[in-house]
């Protein structure tokens, strides 16, 4: 059997967007089960743990204060606040991984998203996730049962606003069908995957092929 080329690939960062309740933290964990080649950009935040998250997994947990010192010192590839919490993406794991060929998932909104691309377009990959209906956002919201009824107003007429910004993502994903979702997300990671920009030995390998080597 003919051994496979495998060139050395520049990691790209996989941004998923979407207003709450859309479905794009099922589809990140869906995706992280099924591309070995991809890992979770963890962020920092100052909001309070939810129930059964994971410090370190699903986020770093910090104050304030020691948010604004990382903020302040550069340390952050991203940051935004977000109903009343700070958020922002480390950049140090972040440039090891892309240096090493994985990349990298994001679940951030537009705020942090447009950041991204002042500081690293060539690398970026923004995927906005929309929900099938305003309705079936609602419902989503509610059955979680994660929030008060209150928030989950709150989160409903943040909704139309976070929603107008899906023109500049790459890619817009409607979620009416969960694996349908899952598939299409494969199919634009694979393709962006195949960029001659990100394949960092295609040059090498083509100029040895002309060389008949």
């Amino acid at each position: 059997m003919t051994k496979p080329i495998i060139l050395k690939r520049r990691g790209l960062m996989l941004v998923l967007s979407s207003p709450s309740g859309a479905g794009k933290t099922t589809l990140s964990r869906m995706l992280l089960a099924s591309e070995p080649d991809l890992v979770m950009s963890v962020s920092v935040t100052t909001r309070p743990m939810r129930p059964g998250e994971v410090e370190g997994k699903d986020y770093y947990f910090i104050s304030e204060a020691e948010f604004s010192k990382q903020r302040d010192s550069g340390a952050l590839l991203e940051h935004a606040k977000v109903f009343d919490h700070h958020y922002g993406t480390p950049s140090g794991s972040v440039n090891t991984a892309l240096a090493n060929g994985k990349d990298v998932l994001f679940d951030i909104d537009w705020q942090g998203t447009q950041q991204l691309k002042v500081n690293a377009r060539e690398d970026l990959v923004a995927v906005f996730i929309l929900p099938p209906s305003r309705n079936d956002l609602q419902s989503r919201l509610t059955t979680r049962a994660q929030d008060s009824a209150e928030v989950v107003a709150g989160r409903m007429a943040k909704a139309s606003d976070e929603m107008s910004h899906w023109p500049e993502y790459d890619y817009v994903v409607i979620n009416d069908d969960l694996e349908a979702a899952h598939t299409q997300m494969r199919t634009i990671l694979a393709t962006e995957r195949m960029k001659p920009e990100r394949q960092i030995g295609l040059s090498d390998f083509v100029t040895k092929l002309r060389e008949g080597k």
